[in-house]
């Protein structure tokens, strides 16, 4: 880890800042740093991983309905694989696909053309019936299982250690981790951002990147971008140590329901999305929330209802009209780049958005045409394409 005032300093000029330090600005500020940039400042208002990315764990996956999702989820399961290589770190990737249970024959159809679909990108997903899922999961209750999807080449990670990663490699090579700095205004002329004011002071800078998760539309209004993003939280919970140890299990996915739960450590963790959760800026994890899991696991999976907790965790989903990111750059001002929006897929698909993000700021043809992700999308009446693999 490099010093301490690697993360404190905040310098008075930049070439670039990126505005969020979570695995979406550390990846990004990454790939700058490899392709050469210079003066690279990442401004994050707590720690780095302070935000979605301090997750305890968290999904990979290629499974998606839309193909630019399977492209960036398919790029980004290839990233975590080399990443003790490059940039160089232990990431605790768990190899134990993604199993998606389904309930009805519509659901069922939905997620046949989809794996038609990313078996056609590389993806080796499959559909399976009820009888291989409980044997890949013997938590499944059948009754009611109409079938599931399946893909061994997904898993989970630990964000915080990928985010770690990145921003050593990116800092070794140069950049600057500005903690504690929390960004009040920006200054633009003609079509251009100038300054980014923080709280320790201006920054005047040549671009500037947005990806501050839930709360980009703060930083966007700033220079007048208009990234709409909503905060959503989500909550999930840990079961005590058990005995005996729980077999290794697919990231299970109850899809009619969303309950979702996995491997954690020496138990399991155990999660669902609350449809009636408001939206706003409160992480505050409620016990009775744990309810609503046991409800939804006494139908799909009924010994986990009764497993004791041990606790848990809430973050913030950063929600986008149609579930899709939002990754570009602003047609004013000129110097202001975005990556933000992934509505829970954001750890995910962080390795192939940085090298996105960094072939838009050098001017380069990306891997991945991200045109259909532009912010503009909403107002311009582009095709509406949603993501029906959401959890």
């Amino acid at each position: 880890m490099p010093s301490s005032g690697t993360y404190r300093t905040l310098p008075a000029t930049a070439g670039v800042v990126i505005v969020g330090g979570g695995v979406m600005g550390a990846s990004i500020a990454f790939h700058l740093a490899e392709a050469g940039v210079r003066g690279i400042v990442v401004v994050e208002r707590g720690e780095l991983a302070g935000g979605s990315s301090g997750k305890p764990i968290g999904g990979v996956r290629a499974q998606f309905s839309d193909p630019l999702n399977i492209e960036l989820g398919h790029r980004s399961l290839r990233a975590f694989h080399d990443f003790p290589d490059r940039p160089g770190a232990a990431i605790g990737l768990d190899t134990v696909g993604y199993l998606f249970l389904l309930t009805s024959a519509s659901q069922t159809v939905e997620f046949e053309e989809s794996v038609r679909t990313q078996n056609g990108l590389g993806v080796p997903s499959r559909m399976v019936g009820p009888r291989e899922a409980r044997a890949l999961c013997p938590y499944v209750r059948t009754e009611g299982l109409v079938a599931a999807a399946y893909s061994p080449a997904d898993g989970h990670a630990r964000p915080a250690l990928v985010v770690r990663g990145y921003a050593r490699a990116a800092a070794r090579a140069g950049a600057v981790f500005a903690t504690h700095t929390t960004v009040t205004g920006m200054d633009t002329a003609g079509d251009r951002v100038t300054v980014v004011h923080t709280d320790r002071g201006p920054v005047a800078c040549s671009a500037v990147i947005c990806a501050a998760g839930a709360w980009s539309a703060r930083i966007g209004s700033m220079a007048g971008v208009g990234l709409p993003v909503r905060p959503l939280r989500r909550q999930l919970a840990f079961t005590v140590p058990l005995m005996p140890a729980t077999p290794r299990i697919p990231f299970t996915i109850d899809f009619a329901s969303s309950a979702y739960f996995h491997n954690s450590d020496d138990g399991l963790l155990l999660g669902l999305a609350d449809p009636a959760q408001s939206e706003g800026f409160d992480t505050t994890w409620t016990p009775d929330w744990l309810e609503l899991f046991r409800e939804a696991a006494r139908e799909r999976a009924p010994a986990l209802a009764e497993m004791e907790t041990s606790g848990g965790w809430a973050g913030l989903y950063e929600v986008t009209p149609d579930h899709n990111a939002l990754i570009g750059r602003a047609v004013a001002p000129v110097n202001f780049l975005y990556a933000t929006g992934f509505s829970g897929h954001g750890f995910l698909q962080a390795p192939a958005v940085g090298e996105i993000v960094r072939d838009l700021f050098l001017d380069r043809r990306p891997c991945v045409d991200v045109t259909p992700l532009s912010a503009d999308r909403f107002r311009s009446g582009a095709e509406s394409r949603p993501e029906a693999h959401v959890v």
